[in-house]
C-alpha cells in the first residue's frame, strides 16, 4: 500500500486519516498550521507530525490536502520556500478542499512540472461520513491519476463520480453547495415565518417533509433550526465562501443569480455578526424573531 500523508487535520482531515488507518493504509505523515492538532492526531494514529510541508511529501507517496480556501491551497503549493512541491516526483496529490476551479488547474500544472500527479476529490457529506468512509466524492483530473487514487478513494467513500478534467469537479461542487445554501436559507425563512405565525414547528416540519417543501436540508437542519442547535458540521463561513465561488463562476458565464446572491449576503451577514463559526443551520438566527448574536452568545 502507498504511504499516505494528510495536510490539514481539522475535523474532516483528521477523520479521513482515522478512516484510512482503520482500512489498513499506512498514514505516515500529518501536517497542520495548528501544530498541536498535528501532534495529537499523530500520537493517536502512529504517524509522524511534520513541522514542514516538504517533510510530508518526503514521507508519503500520496498526499491528501484538506485546507480552507484558495489562499491556503496556493501557500501549500508555493513554487518556493517550504512547499509540498519539493521533491514531488512520482507523488500523487489528492486535493479535497472546496476551492476555485482555477486553483485546481494551477495545482495540476505545478505538480506536472515536478513530475507529480494531481487530482481533485471534492467531498459531499460531512464529519461522520468522513470517519466511517461514506463520503460522496466528485473527482476531476487526468484518468491515470484517478485510477491510481481509486483504491484510496473507495475506502473514503460510499460512492464517487468521475466528472472529467481538472477544474470540472470543483465547478460541480460549487453548484452543489450553492443550491444547498439556498435551500438552507429558504428553510430558515419558512420555519422563522412559521414560528412568527404561532405554528407548531414540529408539525410544520412534518408537513414540509411530505410536500414540495421537502429537501435534504430539511432532514439534516430543520430540527436544529427549531431547537437552536448549531454545533458545527459545515460552518456559515464556509457556506459564504462556497456561495462566493459559485457567484464568481456565474459572473464569468454572464449569468445573474439573484437568489444565490441573496443567500450569499445572509451568510456574509452571519460572519459580520460574529456567527460565522456556527453551523450553516445558524442562518435561522437571522430569521426567527428574538434571535441573533445577543441571543446566541
Amino acid at each position: 500500500m502507498e504511504r499516505i500523508g494528510i495536510v490539514g487535520v481539522g475535523r474532516m482531515g483528521a477523520n479521513m486519516a482515522r478512516r484510512l488507518k482503520d482500512a489498513g493504509y499506512p498514514v505516515a505523515a500529518v501536517y497542520d498550521v495548528r501544530n498541536d492538532a498535528a501532534q495529537n492526531l499523530a500520537a493517536e494514529i502512529g504517524a509522524e507530525p511534520c513541522a514542514e510541508l516538504a517533510h510530508v511529501t518526503q514521507n508519503a507517496d500520496v498526499i491528501i490536502t484538506v485546507v480552507n480556501d484558495d489562499a491556503a491551497m496556493k501557500k501549500i503549493f508555493a513554487t518556493g520556500g517550504d512547499t509540498l512541491l519539493k521533491r514531488a516526483k512520482r507523488k500523487l496529490f489528492i486535493n479535497c478542499a472546496t476551492i476555485s476551479p482555477q486553483t485546481h488547474l494551477r495545482v495540476e500544472e505545478l505538480a506536472a512540472k515536478r513530475g507529480a500527479q494531481s487530482l481533485e476529490a471534492c467531498m459531499a457529506s460531512s464529519i461522520p461520513q468522513a470517519r466511517d468512509g461514506t463520503l460522496y466524492l466528485m473527482v476531476g483530473g487526468e484518468p491515470a491519476a484517478f485510477e491510481r487514487a481509486k483504491p484510496i478513494l473507495q475506502k473514503l467513500s460510499s460512492s464517487m463520480r468521475y466528472v472529467g478534467k481538472a477544474g470540472e469537479a470543483a465547478k460541480v461542487k460549487a453548484l452543489v453547495n450553492m443550491v444547498m445554501n439556498i435551500n438552507t436559507a429558504g428553510l430558515a425563512e419558512g420555519l422563522g415565518l412559521g414560528a412568527a405565525l404561532g405554528l407548531d414547528l414540529t408539525m410544520l416540519r412534518e408537513v414540509f417533509l411530505q410536500t414540495g417543501a421537502n429537501s435534504r436540508v430539511l432532514q439534516t437542519d430543520g430540527e436544529d433550526m427549531q431547537n437552536r442547535e448549531h454545533s458545527c458540521f459545515f460552518s456559515a463561513a464556509h457556506a459564504a465562501k462556497d456561495s462566493g465561488i459559485a457567484l464568481k463562476l456565474a459572473k464569468e458565464a454572464g449569468l445573474n443569480l439573484p437568489v444565490a446572491a441573496a443567500t450569499f449576503k445572509q451568510y456574509r451577514r452571519m460572519i459580520d455578526e460574529g456567527l460565522g463559526e456556527l453551523d450553516k443551520s445558524g442562518v435561522a438566527e437571522l430569521t426567527f424573531k428574538g434571535r441573533g448574536r445577543s441571543k446566541t452568545s
